[in-house]
């Protein structure tokens, strides 16, 4: 995750995790049973689509992945710039 954070910051783009999400994350790895490798693969799933739709966004402030992010694939919040 900190991987993350910090590729998106090079973009000016926040990421957040809520703590559900963390959750969800460890319930799943724990599932697959493969430890750490299934905890990089879960979060990688859900952040593939995200780090090619950022160039593509320049007023994007923040990305926030929640519990239905990793558990429904539903799609990250995404917050904008406010335009001045």
């Amino acid at each position: 995750i900190k991987q993350y954070k910090k590729l998106l910051e090079l973009e000016n783009v926040e990421l957040e995790f809520t703590e559900d999400a963390l959750r969800a994350i460890a319930r799943k790895a724990m599932e697959k049973g493969t430890g750490a490798r299934a905890l990089k693969s879960i979060v990688e799933s859900v952040m593939i689509d995200i780090m090619f739709e950022i160039p593509n966004m320049p007023n994007l402030e923040k990305v926030v992945i929640t519990e239905d992010v990793i558990l429904k694939n539903a799609t990250p919040m995404k917050i904008m710039k406010e335009s001045a």
